[in-house]
């Protein structure tokens, strides 16, 4: 259900509520990236702005505990040894889940974490949406990811969007020009988050990019592709995009609490990264991308989608490509490299849902790291230092 400002008799009163809400939000977003503390809001922030509710399942699903692990005291990054509980509180974290061949072996909270508390995706609420544009191919809703977005989304034609093919978009290689410099006060990213803060139209504002390079040649990260793709998925289904997630994520899964995602005043959805939802919750999708799309004998996610989407296909895609962040890229979903199959949705602020195949691993870390994107570096992001300490849990794992 879209949460709706209530409508008050006395017109004065209605003015000062509704200012007062968007004075909330906007001390929000202007906070943002700026070493501003933000496990406060991070929690709470379906109070904070517009949202509809995602509701849980009747028939929820609980993961079994397994044997307790203990975190490794230390791992190590760039050469040095580093204090796993220093990362973890110098990082602000929240939440820390650590799953292995489906059984809980770790579970923590801090700060305003807590086993029933909602938390913001940030950007891990994309790897999501590409699984609802897997499953919305599969029931042909959509006929193929070579199809132009325009086909379906027509308000598109006049954008940086025109004739792209919903592949090159879901590769974050839209050609449309974009700056996601979240250190720079006047990039597009902090352009964006003023449209959020201000509940204005997230629709007009993809539609107003332009394009700067030839689509599916240059792989660079731009939130609005994704907000693009949640245009299309509303368009073929005709249904929200909290409807849909509902039906063919959450119910299945058996997601134990209410979703929530963030929208602007018109009731659409912030694909980019306004989902909301429990530490365990998330764990679950992560999981059931560990299995291939396949949860408790029912192929939820498309087999050849989960592996369409954490493989690169074009070399414009890999990590090489872009040596300043040496990742690569599928689908809306990072991939690490090396041999174990490593992959990872990754939100601001320290957010991420990491899977390792080899190991049958999990984790989940919520956080709120208050140096995130002050600059633009390692320093200040310290996610690869994240994958380190992730991989030193995995090297931790009980035998069994």
């Amino acid at each position: 259900m879209f949460r709706k400002i209530a409508i008050i008799c006395i017109a004065g009163t209605l003015s000062i509520s509704v200012i007062g809400e968007q004075d909330e939000r906007r001390t929000f977003v202007e906070s943002l990236f700026t070493g501003v503390e933000q496990y406060e809001w991070l929690n709470r922030l379906a109070t904070v702005f517009p949202t509809r509710t995602i509701q849980r399942s009747k028939q929820a699903f609980v993961f079994p505990k397994g044997e307790a692990m203990t975190l490794p005291e230390t791992y190590t990054f760039n050469g040095q040894t580093r204090s796993s509980a220093t990362y973890l509180a110098e990082t602000d974290t929240s939440a820390l889940l650590v799953i292995h061949r489906g059984k809980i072996l770790y579970e923590s909270y801090w700060l305003t974490g807590g086993e029933s508390v909602h938390w913001m995706s940030f950007s891990v609420g994309k790897s999501f949406l590409s699984s609802l544009i897997g499953i919305a191919i599969e029931e042909a809703q959509i006929k193929s990811v070579a199809d132009p977005i325009t086909a379906y989304v027509p308000e598109l034609k006049d954008s940086a969007y025109a004739g792209v093919s919903i592949k090159d978009i879901l590769q974050m290689s839209s050609g449309a020009r974009w700056n996601e410099d979240y250190s720079d006060p006047n990039s597009d990213i902090m352009r964006f988050g003023k449209v959020w803060a201000s509940g204005d139209s997230l629709d007009n504002f993809t539609a107003s990019l332009v394009r700067e390079h030839p689509p599916g040649t240059v792989n660079y990260y731009n939130s609005i592709d994704t907000q693009a793709l949640a245009m299309l998925l509303v368009s073929a289904t005709g249904l929200t995009l909290s409807e849909y997630i509902e039906q063919k994520l959450w119910l299945p899964l058996g997601m134990e609490n209410n979703g929530y995602w963030v929208t602007d005043d018109e009731g659409m959805e912030m694909a980019a990264g306004g989902l909301q939802m429990t530490a365990r919750d998330y764990a679950k999708f992560g999981q059931l991308y560990l299995q291939k799309g396949r949860w408790r004998g029912k192929q939820v996610v498309p087999a050849d989608w989960v592996q369409d989407s954490t493989t690169p296909d074009a070399p414009h895609l890999l990590a090489e490509a872009h040596p300043e962040y040496p990742l690569s890229y599928g689908y809306q979903w990072w991939v690490l490299p090396g041999e174990q199959g490593e992959f990872a949705a990754l939100g601001i602020y320290n957010q991420a849902i990491y899977i390792n195949p080899a190991q049958q691993l999990v984790i989940v870390k919520l956080s709120a790291n208050s140096e995130y994107g002050m600059t633009n570096t390692e320093e200040s992001y310290r996610e690869f230092e994240s994958f380190e300490l992730f991989r030193a849990i995995g090297k931790a794992l009980p035998t069994q």
